[in-house]
């Protein structure tokens, strides 16, 4: 595929989603922008665009909000079709259901590659069951050449409920940046715990009800009945922002363990925090491929995660850490309780993730998949 106009010959790759702001999906964006320099990028984010962008380092890309207010964006399609015809992109990238009626304005627009990622389930929508979703999708996808499924349990959806053919359907798991995130790092001046006098129980991720943040809190919290003699030494890190960020902290205010835990919202220097971790937790309803578990085994960390979506593709139960129920704040406080008590094996499991991160799931494996399907010259039959 060849640029349109200007001087930059390289082809242009229209990442369009619904909003660009702090997240696993749009950290997955950032990575493909800065790390495949033979395409130039633009990111459309339907509704907006927030200091987030600051994190894309690639020089010339461009970013448009189309600020939709809540509800069908039909209205905006004439407009994205204008951007479209003024860019002329050589690939369209929707990500998730709402952005992906945009792939119509792109169809319309003639771009000549128009790719699709699914990347997990909205927290309305668990497991994709939504018959109303599936036909949305279906529609929306039938000038779509290429579906990318980060997770095997999403390319099931989309070659199963959602009945698209399985040779459009591509799987790509997330790669993780293994020189950025490493075991070894200096804390930064911010951190407020010393190795080996605490047990760190580290979360990231959105404090939202997908990632349910409040269970791990209640996990927390019975871990320090459970271990009355170690109680002093535990410790609750959850980075990151949303709706659920104060309930988490009053509710640690209110069982008397809030000066055992630090909640400190968004933070950019997630790479020097993470190593400084004893155990990640992610207690999520839902997942497509987490970012951050990769990025937490890349540091050497154990993981528990809830047995959904792609978190039983990343850790192996009993060799890289435990994967628990969701809702079960017991169950979590008793593999915390098994880390704790065994740090022998809190060490092996933390090894053999940093392995696995190594061996499966490169950055490199993972650019080298996107280039090879933005390089594609293949139309859609």
């Amino acid at each position: 595929m060849s640029a349109a106009g200007g001087a930059d010959p390289r082809p242009l790759v229209v990442h369009l989603l619904h909003r660009f702001d702090t997240g696993g999906l749009e950290n997955g964006v950032v990575n493909l922008i800065n790390h495949l320099p033979a395409f130039r990028h633009a990111v459309v984010a339907v509704t907006e665009i927030t200091a987030f962008k600051d994190r894309v380092t690639a020089p010339g890309t461009q970013f448009f909000a189309l600020n939709k207010p809540p509800g069908q964006g039909f209205w905006l399609y004439p407009r994205v079709y204008r951007l479209l015809r003024e860019l002329r992109p050589a690939v369209v990238h929707t990500r998730n259901l709402g952005a992906m009626e945009f792939q119509l304005p792109a169809w319309a627009a003639r771009v000549p590659l128009r790719v699709h990622s699914e990347h997990g389930w909205d927290v309305h929508d668990l497991g994709g069951v939504s018959r109303t979703n599936q036909r949305l999708r279906r529609v929306y996808g039938r000038g779509t050449h290429r579906f990318v499924a980060l997770s095997k349990a999403i390319e099931d959806y989309l070659t199963g409920p959602v009945g698209f053919p399985a040779k459009r359907v591509q799987r790509i798991c997330n790669g993780v940046d293994t020189q950025r995130f490493t075991p070894v790092a200096d804390a930064p001046a911010a951190w407020p715990y010393r190795r080996g006098e605490h047990f760190v129980i580290g979360f990231v991720g959105r404090m939202q009800s997908i990632k349910d943040p409040l269970n791990l809190v209640e996990a927390f919290l019975r871990l320090r009945e459970l271990c009355p003699a170690e109680r002093s030494r535990l410790r609750l890190v959850m980075l990151g922002g949303g709706a659920l960020l104060e309930a988490a902290r009053q509710r640690l205010i209110e069982a008397g363990a809030a000066d055992q835990a630090w909640l400190p919202g968004d933070r950019s220097d997630v790479a020097q925090l993470l190593p400084q971790f004893d155990v990640f937790a992610l207690t999520s309803l839902e997942e497509g491929i987490s970012n951050t578990v990769l990025e937490a085994m890349a540091c050497g960390l154990p993981v528990l995660a809830t047995a959904v979506g792609g978190n039983v593709e990343l850790v192996d139960d009993g060799v890289t850490g435990r994967l628990l129920p969701t809702r079960d704040p017991d169950a979590f406080a008793s593999a915390l309780r098994d880390l704790l008590e065994h740090p022998e094996r809190c060490q092996a499991w933390g090894r053999a993730a940093r392995n696995q991160a190594l061996e499966r799931f490169s950055m490199d494996r993972m650019l080298a998949a996107y280039a090879s399907i933005y390089d594609s010259r293949e139309t859609f039959r």
